[in-house]
């Protein structure tokens, strides 16, 4: 609870000359206690500091009315604590945007103990998405496009780049930060929650996820243009593939949740994949965001022609009999589909079948084949990337 209360508030601790701690350890933030006595004020409070429509969507997931007592609130100054009954805390509502918050995952972490399993949790962000139509809002077409160009190159481009990254940082400390959908969600994922639901609401992300596990324990993933992906190599050994970013902070998070909710397109890719940046799209149609991958082949982990290097979760969706065909051989940059020209979902599932039967043939002479014809197929535009 009390560092629920600190990650929460730490910009107010920190400029609040009102605050002091309390000699009661079990109320250390006593400026930011307050008490809710009737479910009536839970809908007071919500509203006041959001509107009737949040309350009614916030209704669709929680029973207000019955379990206010269970329900921990915070708005941007201020935490409802005192009147919560934390043996048996069902939900938390946090109403201070996620992009003021300092550690964001820390915040999720402390949420995700507070709550017990499949415990709700309800906030909100402002996304890319709304801190432009903000902006524009504000300032207008003109003067808001040339805002939101300067935002984009010192709140986007030099958090990701070596090594204005670190000065970056060091002079936001990690305040107001500019967070894209993909990214808050596969915080949240990250941290141990399901996505339940998400809306824009009066130019704000609000999520509801529930907590489902506990908090992953790997390493933070790369902010930076250059990552390393988990994908399936040779003998069935997970290895790090290069490539440059074309998703958001995050995505990889996302993966199970992007198939379930959009299914796949006919290039055997997730459709409608909102974890893909603007830029990320143009390097994949041109296949630019592939070139790093050559740091794979002189490391012995991929050929130049191959089957597709996937994550784990797309292997487990190939047939038993191709899975075991595939890790007999190292992944390629170029996949056979570009050569046989069978971009959709099933037929690059039936031209790796093919590749692999030529490959157990004549593997060099077939090798050389497949790479010619993908050469020409990309030089003449007959096949894009996805």
């Amino acid at each position: 609870m009390h560092i629920y209360l600190e990650l929460l508030h730490d910009m107010q601790i920190r400029k609040s000359s009102l605050f002091k701690k309390d000699t009661n350890k079990d109320n250390p933030f006593t400026n930011y206690h307050e008490k809710l006595i009737s479910y009536n004020e839970l809908q007071k409070e919500i509203v006041s500091v959001s509107n009737k429509v949040v309350l009614e969507y916030i209704s669709n997931f929680i029973d207000l009315a019955e379990y206010y007592k269970n329900i921990l609130f915070s708005t941007r100054d201020k935490t409802f604590a005192d009147s919560v009954d934390f043996s048996n805390i069902r939900s938390i509502i946090n109403f201070r945007t996620i992009n003021e918050i300092a550690q964001i995952n820390k915040h999720f972490c402390s949420v995700n103990k507070l709550l017990p399993d499949a415990g709700i949790y309800i906030g909100r962000v402002e996304t890319y998405g709304e801190r432009k139509n903000r902006l524009f809002k504000k300032y207008g077409n003109r003067f808001g496009q040339l805002l939101w160009l300067l935002d984009f190159i010192i709140n986007r481009v030099l958090p990701k780049s070596r090594p204005f990254d670190e000065i970056y940082r060091f002079i936001i400390r990690n305040k107001v930060q500019p967070l894209s959908k993909a990214e808050i969600l596969g915080r949240l994922v990250y941290c141990g929650f399901e996505i339940i639901d998400y809306s824009i609401i009066d130019n704000l992300f609000y999520f509801v996820v529930k907590k489902t596990n506990e908090p992953c324990c790997e390493a933070e993933p790369s902010y930076h243009a250059f990552v390393r992906l988990n994908r399936i190599g040779k003998g069935g050994k997970t290895i790090k593939v290069y490539k440059l970013r074309t998703m958001h902070a995050y995505s990889e998070y996302l993966q199970n949740y992007v198939v379930r909710l959009y299914e796949y397109n006919d290039g055997g890719k997730p459709a409608d994949d909102f974890r893909i940046s603007r830029w990320g799209k143009f390097l994949r149609k041109f296949w630019i965001d592939e070139v790093p991958q050559l740091i794979n082949i002189l490391r012995g982990e991929m050929n130049l022609v191959g089957v597709r290097p996937v994550s784990q979760v797309r292997f487990n969706e190939f047939p038993k009999d191709l899975q075991k065909e595939r890790i007999k051989y190292k992944p390629g940059c170029i996949p056979p589909y570009v050569a046989l020209l069978m971009p959709d979902q099933f037929e690059n599932i039936k031209a790796e079948r093919i590749y692999l039967n030529d490959k157990l043939y004549n593997p060099v002479i077939a090798d050389l084949k497949y790479f010619l014809k993908s050469i020409y197929n990309i030089a003449f535009n007959k096949i894009r990337g996805s």
